[in-house]
């Protein structure tokens, strides 16, 4: 910034001649007046040449004088000989009748002063430099805590009006220093640095008068301990004058203006000036402006008025329309044909960077990138009304595209269960990954393999084709499984979280698994062939996809299905679930959930036990063990319903990378195909979290309200991430 008429000031300062008589004149080579050189006359002495000054010494008596030097550099220096007019007088007292006849002896000009011997040691040699001992003398060694230390209080005066105070000590060099000083000079050297802070953001908000300074007296209020007393004086307020943007020329009418949202009368303030800047440095790429270049602002200062004048120079570059995709880098992962199908533009769109950086953390949720850049690229061909066509240039490094992960949880009831995975990403170009998974747990065993196609044919679309055998020995079950199962799918990632989200498959399952025969009071084991049609659609508002604070999610799903086991029974199984959360504080949240089932058109001992719906565990009703609520067995053990309701209740309180979450859960199974609410049961705990980020780890202690004989005491749950 450049201040009118101040400005003029400091330059002829800045460039002050060197004034004849000064310091700065002397040291330039210049007398000052009423010093003569050597040899010069008095003031009012003939100004003509001067006869030279008389030699004091001529050059025949000085090589006389001088003693013969030898060749040896190292040889000790000899003694000088004690001057012809000094003659040493007898008696005891040599060295004071020597000084005395030295004082009593006149000096001529052109004489040398006599030299007078006054010890034996300043007569002898000098020792070699070779031999001369450089060991420094001992000092007292001094400790660190003896070192003084002043105390010292800050008091900031005038900031305060701007509401600048405490932006000035979260910066001050005083306030650093914590009340503690070596020496009062450092304390004057922290208030001249704070003085420098407090004009700067007195700047930054306007105020181009302001001044400050800082005054170290004693501390009335503690005896001994200094006070540094920063006093600031904000003076008037500048404002803009005019508003001018250079060398701009921009479609539509209006563009610059709208973003550039600064008008004449507005505060010069460096967060008002900075923000619509960088405002317009937003809006011009996606306005068709790509290469756009804001030039270095000047605002010319009037200390009269109080007025600046802003001036911008700006380079808007051509208009531009999407061209194609350019490929770059070693090995590309994608070519231009993927790339595209991934972007939601079309060629021949006006340019926008919106677009751009969609396509580009598109790519980056692929997860096959170490590192990528989205650049447009001028080619110089017309696009339509009158734009240039952009192409932009994917230059791509490759990640590694393998992955194990492993994952592992308890509860009681379910024992310990351990997940590992093998995932190849990118096996089948493009995007085309094999899953490899192992299940290991004290009631589940199991092994898979998937074939995943992302982004399959169209953006954020995904084919799944997957094979499994599993084996299950729950209370209410064993069984034997085996599966193949096809979907396709539009899903949520944690870097690419949708508000909808749908799935549509088709499942074959083959299973043997035992189940209680009502009609002959027996436990026996039954063959059954599946097959169903599941569809899933889900709407999620929640901020965030495995710890969300904000909003809520509803998920619908419903399954047409076949069960083959003699006779062939269709029938279909439904849910509805809906999730809530609000905060309530800094660090405070509320999350609620309701969840409902149905099974309509088969009785429930037609069914497959596996197919039934079951409630009880830590993803269900905590304080119960896994699938222990509804109605038993004669020999107890759950049998499962053709319905289900559950409600769970959390105060989830973080602090730092710790949480604790006190809840309570609700929750039955029925017999019939729509859920009663009758003998709903209860159960209560409370849960410790520790946040990564990959999700909160989760330890939830609960136990069962009204417990019935046979119920646990005490059930707990450790997993990875919140219960909902």
């Amino acid at each position: 910034m450049r201040k009118g008429v101040k400005t003029l000031a400091w330059t002829a300062l800045a460039g002050a001649a060197l004034v004849p008589g000064t310091a700065l004149a002397q040291a330039a080579g210049q007398e000052a007046p009423g010093q003569q050189p050597p040899g010069q006359g008095a003031p009012g002495a003939d100004a003509g040449v001067q006869d030279p000054p008389a030699v004091i010494v001529s050059d025949e008596e000085f090589e006389a004088a001088m003693p013969a030097v030898g060749d040896d550099i190292d040889a000790p220096l000899e003694a000088m000989p004690p001057a012809a007019q000094a003659q040493a007088p007898a008696g005891a007292d040599a060295v004071e009748g020597q000084q005395a006849a030295a004082d009593d002896a006149e000096v001529l000009p052109g004489e040398l002063a006599p030299i007078v011997e006054q010890e034996a040691e300043f007569s002898e040699p000098l020792p070699p430099v070779a031999e001369f001992e450089l060991a420094p003398a001992a000092a007292d060694e001094v400790q660190a805590g003896d070192a003084p230390v002043i105390r010292y209080t800050t008091v900031v005066q005038g900031l305060d009006l701007l509401d600048l105070d405490d932006e000035f000590r979260s910066l001050s060099a005083l306030e650093r220093g914590d009340g503690r000083a070596a020496a009062a000079a450092m304390v004057a050297a922290r208030g001249r640095e704070d003085e420098l802070l407090a004009v700067r953001l007195l700047y930054s908000r306007g105020y181009y008068d302001g001044t400050a300074i800082v005054t170290v007296e004693q501390d009335p209020g503690a005896p001994g301990a200094l006070r540094a007393v920063l006093s600031a004086a904000p003076g008037e307020l500048y404002r803009l004058g005019s508003v001018r943007v250079e060398g701009a020329d921009a479609l539509p009418a209006g563009l610059i203006e709208r973003g550039l949202p600064l008008f004449p009368d507005d505060p010069i303030e460096a967060d008002r000036i900075q923000g619509a800047e960088a405002n317009l440095s937003v809006t011009l790429p996606q306005s068709g402006y790509p290469f756009a270049a804001l030039g270095q602002r000047d605002i010319l200062l009037d200390g009269a008025t109080h007025r600046g004048d802003y001036v911008l120079p700006l380079d808007t570059g051509p208009r531009a329309s999407f061209g194609g995709v350019v490929v770059a880098g070693e090995e590309p992962v994608f070519q231009p044909d993927h790339i595209e199908l991934l972007a939601r533009f079309d060629r021949g769109e006006l340019y926008d960077s919106r677009e751009v950086e969609d396509l580009r953390e598109a790519l980056i949720a692929t997860g096959l990138f170490s590192t990528l850049s989205v650049e447009p690229v001028r080619t110089g061909d017309a696009g339509p009304d009158g734009t240039e066509v952009v192409n932009l240039q994917v230059v791509q490094r490759a990640g590694p595209p393998r992955t194990i992960a492993a994952e592992a949880g308890y509860s009681t009831g379910q024992g310990i269960r351990v997940e590992a995975s093998w995932t190849h990403r990118n096996l089948f170009p493009p995007e085309g990954a094999l899953i490899l998974t192992g299940v290991a747990g004290t009631q589940e065993q199991g092994a898979s393999a998937t074939f995943r196609r992302s982004n399959w044919k169209k953006r954020d679309r995904t084919l799944q084709i997957a094979a499994a055998l599993n084996h299950a020995d729950y209370d209410a079950y064993r069984a034997y499984t085996g599966s193949i199962a096809a979907r396709v799918s539009r899903d949520s990632t944690p870097i690419w979280q949708k508000r909808w989200t749908w799935s549509l498959g088709a499942e074959l399952v083959g299973t043997s698994e035992d189940r209680y025969d009502y009609a002959r009071s027996v436990r026996d084991r039954g063959t059954w062939l599946i097959a169903a049609l599941p569809g899933v659609l889900g709407y999620d508002a929640s901020d965030d996809l495995l710890d969300p604070k904000r909003g809520f999610r509803i998920k619908a799903s419903l399954s047409p299905e076949t069960s083959v086991r003699g006779a062939v029974r269709p029938y279909a199984r439904m849910m509805l679930e809906g999730t809530y959360y609000q905060p309530a504080g800094e660090n405070f949240v509320i999350a609620a959930r309701a969840r409902a089932g149905s099974i309509q058109g088969v009785a429930r001992d037609a069914l497959p036990p596996s197919r039934r719906y079951y409630a009880g565990g830590g993803g269900s009703v905590r304080g119960f063990g896994y699938q222990q609520l509804g109605p038993r067995s004669p020999d107890g053990k759950p049998v499962g319903g053709r319905s289900l309701a559950e409600f769970a209740l959390e105060a989830r309180y973080r602090f730092g990378n710790f949480g604790i979450v006190p809840f309570i859960d609700a929750g039955q199974v029925y017999d019939e195909t729509l859920p009663t609410m009758r003998n709903i049961r209860f159960g209560a705990g409370v849960g410790g979290r520790f946040y990564t980020n990959f999700g909160p780890l989760r330890v939830d202690v609960a136990t069962p309200i009204n417990r019935q004989p046979g119920e646990s005491r005490v059930a707990v749950y450790i997993s990875i991430g919140q219960a909902f």
